[in-house]
């Protein structure tokens, strides 16, 4: 704990160890190393090689999901040093984090998109029975047995997929080596959240706009944009089934530009991770759709454009 002295804190700490029981006219003397430096991998483990103290890395808060953590950390650092760059070599493992849940994302995908192509005849069926309840629920399951579709099987993938992404987080938020770190562009510090902002047109005003009250805090830099623009192409991309309540509609829409205010104040790095895995899964999205014959944002898109040419 810090105590408060005149010139600034002092800091005390107490540690327990066995019980021993000192004889008349015996003495007792015990030897104790403190560590007091940063919670850096490669330091730890010198010195649990040095003074020979097993798991002295476990001193870092790798989280519930350890198991996971440390191999991604393992990884990072191995793409760290083949790349020489920690922003690059996040993305990398990203890519590689994308590839080894590509079949889980690929089943939760198919699932979502046979649950919207029975959208119409769940809406036939909620107007037939809607004054019973019951037997509606009925009827969806009597639907659900013909098509022979599981309305969970899409969400247990996408379970399943939360806790390597829950690890990554947890190692991109205790990795020391992004202190400091610069990334391309104009982010000097990837421990440090965006430094551009709209209130000082992204830098193009000579002034850190973090320094005005309250003010200054809600600016949110160019990452966090793209973060919310991709979050929104891929809520875009998701095959979900369409609602009728407007509210809803309404809560959707905003989703990703309130995230993007929420992800202003995290460290670059995290949402460089977020907004390069959500692009990822966009490409994956759209793979997955021309597999399976399903349209996109894209296409449609593509349609639209292809009309004005034509006049149609």
């Amino acid at each position: 704990k810090a105590v408060p002295i005149d010139n600034g804190n002092m800091f005390e700490t107490s540690f327990v160890g066995p019980q021993t029981t000192i004889g008349a006219g015996q003495s007792i003397s015990n030897s104790e190393r403190v560590y007091a430096g940063s919670k850096k991998v490669s330091e730890l483990r010198t010195y649990e090689a040095k003074y020979n103290i097993p798991k002295f890395d476990n001193a870092i808060d790798w989280g519930i999901l350890w198991f996971l953590s440390k191999p991604f950390y393992w990884l990072l650092m191995f793409f760290n040093t083949k790349i020489g760059n920690i922003g690059l070599a996040i993305l990398a493992l990203t890519v590689v984090v994308k590839i080894a849940t590509f079949p889980l994302v690929y089943q939760s995908y198919k699932s979502f998109a046979k649950m919207r192509e029975l959208t119409p005849k769940m809406n036939e069926i909620k107007e037939k029975f809607k004054d019973d309840a019951a037997r509606q629920q009925q009827e969806t399951l009597k639907l659900y047995q013909t098509e022979k579709i599981n309305p969970v099987a899409g969400c247990v993938p996408m379970f399943l997929t939360m806790p390597i992404f829950l690890a990554l987080f947890k190692v991109l938020s205790i990795t020391l080596e992004l202190r400091h770190a610069p990334f391309f562009g104009w982010v000097p510090d990837l421990s440090a959240k965006d430094p551009t902002s709209f209130i000082n047109l992204f830098g193009l005003l000579p002034f850190d706009p973090h320094i005005i009250p309250i003010i200054g805090g809600m600016g949110i830099g160019i990452w966090p944009i793209l973060y919310g623009a991709s979050m929104w192409l891929m809520q875009k991309m998701q095959p979900t089934a369409p609602t009728t309540d407007p509210m809803q509609t309404q809560i959707f829409a905003m989703m990703p530009w309130f995230f993007a205010f929420i992800f202003g104040s995290f460290a670059s790095g995290l949402v460089i991770y977020y907004t390069w895995s959500n692009l990822l899964t966009i490409v994956q999205q759209y793979v997955i759709a021309k597999q399976t014959g399903s349209p996109t944002v894209f296409d449609e898109w593509f349609k639209k454009q292809e009309a004005k040419k034509t006049g149609k």
